[in-house]
């Protein structure tokens, strides 16, 4: 949808976070839970996409934050009220606290001033987690969504960003879900209803230029 501000502004570095949605080894690693969403993601672009971000935003002095989604061995405090959640108890690859499958997946980088948000429960990224508070001390206004998956979580990411006052970008080449198709659908459909659908260049190009606004 048409914003009345502009992207460049959108994305000032000083108020602007990047958040990556579950890009763990688990969920779209070599060793994936969920090897059609891993192949997505690596076929699509995306996973190289998100890569490209991170990289520019530590570059460009930008907040990197990474939300992952975990499970305890015994399954204490995780949910079992949908049928999603009854069958990734029953995945051969557990999305366990501390294994290699909640480690960020290659090739995006983690800095030592990145924050990792852990979650073991729900859906959301966003609600029930750190990443709200963490954000209001962060000073961010803008929250840019990427990573997985298209069909439940990174949704869930933006309506919760959004209602909780925060402006929403998504780079549409740097998400991705299953089927493939269904990916550009949810996002001319849905997610450009409540934010600004842009692309990683378009991105990249506002942090490589000057921000010419005054600020307060």
């Amino acid at each position: 949808m048409a914003q009345s501000v502009p992207l460049a502004e959108q994305l000032d570095p000083a108020t602007t976070v990047l958040l990556t949605v579950e890009c763990q080894e688990g969920v779209i690693g070599r060793n994936s839970a969920l090897p059609e969403l891993a192949a997505a993601v690596r076929s699509s672009g995306a996973l190289r996409n998100i890569a490209r971000l991170v990289s520019a935003a530590h570059e460009s002095g930008v907040q990197v934050m990474h939300a992952v989604a975990e499970r305890r061995p015994d399954g204490r405090g995780a949910n079992a009220n949908a049928r999603l959640f009854r069958a990734a108890a029953r995945l051969p690859v557990q999305q366990h606290s501390g294994s290699i499958a909640v480690r960020i997946a290659e090739p995006i980088e983690v800095a030592d001033e990145d924050l990792v948000v852990r979650r073991l429960h729900g859906l959301s990224p966003v609600a029930g987690t750190d990443v709200d508070p963490l954000l209001r001390n962060l000073g961010c206004r803008t929250l840019i969504v990427t990573g997985v998956s298209a069909n439940v979580a990174i949704p869930n990411a933006v309506f919760d960003a959004v209602n909780l006052g925060y402006t929403v970008v998504v780079p549409g080449d740097a998400v991705a879900g299953v089927p493939a198709e269904y990916t550009p659908e949810v996002i001319r459909h849905t997610l450009a209803l409540v934010s600004t659908i842009t692309t990683t260049d378009e991105v990249l190009g506002c942090w490589k230029q000057p921000l010419r606004v005054t600020r307060e």
